[in-house]
């Protein structure tokens, strides 16, 4: 189908009515963390239509709409996938699914994996089947990811891992994991392979971290003597590095376009209206109403950037390092939402627990020290800024 004209109309007439007769009307209320459509064994579905949600979009290969048929994606171009895109924003519809394989893992299977591995792993992405973690960090290669010691020997018919990892997210909840390995120690970026492998195989434990925002998304991943059969490595022995680089950029793209600011203006301004107060239905401290004023500009030209990368780089461009500048400019934008969200809510925002304390506002506590990871997770501030200094701004050429 051409991207213009009467075809691309036509698309867009059979996606709306389409989507009119299959999306059911609770699937048209906003999402809550507790609904949130993450799929795999172990999830839990709390509302029967966001499964029946879920495999009707999977049906159509519309969670990972652009990826090729023959892997169960959808098969659209780029101006069709912008229609879908367009469409489900129209009826107000909730993701169908969450899913670091969608986001993360799929793109670079797509891109590295053999073909028995891409038509193994990449339909059951497609329905959420499975639900991936992510095992790069380690205690002791955080920022230095390419110094992780997580060990991978080859026992001839399969792959021992012994090692740990650090800050998995969900890796209690999982149902596999995308695991960077040392399989030679006598070399740092060259030594390093990415393996996959399920995390029922015996010797695989996660431990849930607590944060000091009362949760735990993250966990502690420990692996001792974990058999993996070498059909799941991918790549090349050895050639992990690159596949880890640019599952990175996956990644800070996709948290980039996940929130961290570009759509909290609205929201920023009914909490402050709701604590500060209003005049003529404006926010009744001009100081703060500047501030959440330009607060809101810098999220929509943020919006608009992020909105712009994507179609450069699905237009054959590539992402490349832009990402750690979206990742950093993300960042930065949601702490400095939540900074003047709590500031706004004066007294109300230092409540943790207790019938004192309104729910609404003891959950923004928490997110405010939740967002202080922003910085963090996704490869730190400071390393995406390193990445900007020497990729995009060519400034360590000159030392």
């Amino acid at each position: 189908m051409a991207d213009f004209g009467a075809e691309i109309d036509a698309f867009r007439t059979e996606t709306r009515d389409w989507l009119e007769a299959n999306c059911p009307a609770s699937m048209r209320t906003p999402l809550t963390a507790e609904e949130t459509p993450w799929g795999g064994r172990k999830f839990k579905w709390k509302n029967p239509d966001s499964k029946l949600w879920l495999d009707r979009m999977a049906e159509k290969g519309w969670t990972a709409p652009t990826w090729p048929k023959e892997y169960g994606g959808g098969g659209l171009s780029g101006a069709q996938a912008r229609v879908l895109e367009q469409e489900l924003a129209r009826i107000k519809a909730r993701p169908a699914l969450f899913s670091f394989g969608v986001w993360m893992l799929g793109p670079v299977l797509l891109e590295y994996a053999n073909e028995d591995q891409k038509r193994e792993h990449l339909p059951r992405i497609v329905r959420g089947e499975i639900r991936w973690c992510q095992g790069y960090s380690e205690p002791g290669a955080g920022s230095d990811l390419a110094g992780l010691q997580t060990r991978c020997e080859d026992k001839g018919d399969h792959f021992l891992i012994n090692g740990q990892k650090v800050w998995t997210s969900y890796a209690d909840q999982a149902d596999w994991i995308f695991c960077l390995v040392r399989t030679d120690t006598t070399r740092k970026h060259e030594g390093i392979s990415f393996v996959l492998f399920d995390m029922s195989t015996p010797g695989v434990e996660a431990r849930p971290i607590k944060l000091i925002s009362g949760e735990s998304p993250f966990c502690e991943t420990f692996f001792s003597d974990v058999k993996v059969p070498k059909s799941q490595m991918v790549g090349r022995l050895n050639g992990g590095w690159d596949i880890a680089k640019r599952l990175l950029q996956f990644e800070r793209q996709n948290i980039s376009a996940g929130g961290f600011g570009g759509a909290a203006g609205l929201e920023l301004e009914e909490v402050a209206l709701a604590h500060v107060g209003s005049v003529d239905g404006k926010i009744a401290d001009g100081d703060l109403r500047g501030r959440v004023a330009a607060h809101r500009m810098d999220a929509r030209a943020f919006a608009l950037t992020v909105r712009r990368v994507e179609l450069e780089a699905k237009g054959g461009k590539g992402l490349g390092p832009a990402a750690s500048i979206l990742k950093y400019a993300a960042a930065t934008l949601n702490q400095h939402k939540h900074e003047l969200m709590l500031e706004a809510m004066g007294a109300d925002g230092l409540g943790w627990e207790g019938a004192g304390f309104d729910s609404r506002n003891v959950r923004e506590t928490r997110a405010w020290l939740r967002s202080k990871g922003n910085s963090i997770e996704g490869g730190t501030s400071e390393i995406n800024l390193n990445v900007v200094a020497k990729r995009v701004l060519g400034l360590m050429d000159h030392q």
